[in-house]
């Protein structure tokens, strides 16, 4: 594969939006790159199937999928919640909109909830139940309940939990969350087709594997199945996040 090819998660329900206005990076950009030659090799040596895949297609580029995209958690989620169940031009366009509204910015909680929610629904193209989630992520980030500030503090699953307290944040969600945002390095969404679909072909299965099968498959990828998930997408050439 070219070495520019962008390859990102395709949701069950449809892609996650791609684009949107290029962010200032900030301290999860400097992170170090999750494909790091030691973990690279790593999957090579614990995997036949994914040495293949690798081999093919090679790493340069894997993550260029996070250039543009948000560097703070909460325009995070709110880009999350505008961009689901569409394909991603039409999310990035909602995402724009929305921002739009407040000249260029996503919204502060405050904002969000000082909204007619129907004059936001129709201002920025949202469905009603994203109007709803919109608002419950400002409920949350204002009460408390979600403190985005220390969730690179918590685990994957107490940061999971935390996020899928909020309406219209569930497990795939929040696990994209993990992989985009805090760069988890052993994160393996189960629910994702585009990982069940590259699954199924790389490795011969009959059906799309369920999460317990997928689950069994991930684990010769510990602790480095979120780079493993990189490779899957890319092996589909699927959409960049």
């Amino acid at each position: 594969m070219p070495a520019n090819r962008k390859s990102g998660p395709v949701a069950e329900g449809g892609p996650v939006a791609e684009g949107g206005p290029v962010a200032e990076r900030g301290p999860v950009a400097e992170r170090e790159p999750v494909a790091e030659s030691s973990a690279v090799e790593a999957l090579r040596a614990a995997d036949p199937v994914l040495r293949g895949v690798i081999d093919s297609l090679g790493s340069d580029g894997l993550e260029d999928f996070r250039s543009g995209l948000p560097s703070d958690s909460y325009a995070t989620l709110i880009r999350a919640i505008a961009g689901q169940q569409l394909s991603n031009r039409a999310a990035v366009a909602i995402y724009n909109k929305l921002l739009g509204r407040y000249g260029g910015r996503p919204p502060s909680p405050t904002e969000i909830l000082a909204e007619d929610p129907e004059e936001l629904r129709v201002a920025a193209g949202l469905s009603h139940a994203k109007v709803r989630y919109l608002r419950s992520l400002a409920e949350h980030v204002l009460d408390g309940s979600l403190e985005l500030d220390r969730l690179d503090e918590l685990s994957d699953d107490e940061v999971i939990a935390a996020l899928i307290a909020v309406k219209g944040l569930g497990l795939w969600s929040a696990q994209m969350f993990l992989i985009i945002h805090l760069r988890r390095p052993d994160v393996l969404p189960v629910g994702d087709l585009g990982i069940r679909k590259a699954v199924m072909t790389l490795y011969g299965l009959p059906a799309l594997p369920g999460p317990a099968e997928l689950t069994e498959i991930g684990e010769a990828w510990r602790p480095h199945r979120t780079l493993a998930s990189l490779f899957l997408w890319r092996s589909l050439h699927a959409t960049p996040i």
